[in-house]
C-alpha cells in the first residue's frame, strides 16, 4: 500500500501522521510525503516517509498514483494554509479515486459545524486506526 501524506506550512501535522503511521503499520507500507513546500516535505521525510516531493506538480502528479491520501481537511480547499494549497492541488486531491482520510483541521474562513474539537494526537490516532481497517479489508 502506498499512502500520501500531504501537508504544508511547517509540516507539523504531516510529521505527526507520518510518525504514527510508521510506528503502527507494517514496514513494507510506503509513505510518500507531499509537501506544499520544501520545509513540510523535509519534516515528513525526517519523520519516516520513504520518499518526498514538494509543490503543486508533485501533489497533482501523485494524487492519482497512491492508494490512500491523508492530511488536514485544508488539502481539498483551494487557497487553504495561507494560500499554499493551490486550486490545482485541491482539485487533484479531491478528484483522486484514492480514499481520503482527512483531519478536521482548517485555517481560514471555513468552519466545520458538528465536529467536536479534539487534540491533534487523538485525531491522528483515529486516522491510523482507519488506515489499519483499510489494510484488513
Amino acid at each position: 500500500m502506498r499512502i500520501a501524506v500531504i501537508d504544508g506550512q511547517g509540516g507539523g501535522i504531516g510529521k505527526h501522521i507520518t510518525e504514527k503511521l510508521r510506528k503502527a503499520l507494517p514496514e513494507n507500507l510506503e509513505i510518500l510525503a507531499l509537501g506544499t513546500n520544501a520545509l513540510a516535505t523535509s519534516v515528513m521525510l525526517k519523520a519516516g516517509a520513504n520518499e518526498g516531493a514538494s509543490g503543486e506538480n508533485a501533489v497533482v502528479y501523485n494524487a492519482s498514483r497512491v492508494d490512500v491520501i491523508v492530511g488536514p481537511l485544508g488539502i481539498i480547499v483551494p487557497n487553504a494554509m495561507l494560500g499554499e494549497v493551490t486550486p490545482g492541488m485541491a482539485e487533484a486531491v479531491a478528484g483522486s479515486s484514492a480514499p481520503k482520510i482527512l483531519l478536521p483541521l482548517i485555517r481560514g474562513t471555513a468552519e466545520l459545524v458538528g465536529v467536536c474539537p479534539e487534540p491533534l494526537p487523538h485525531l491522528v490516532d483515529d486516522l491510523v486506526e482507519r488506515i489499519k481497517r483499510l489494510l484488513t479489508e
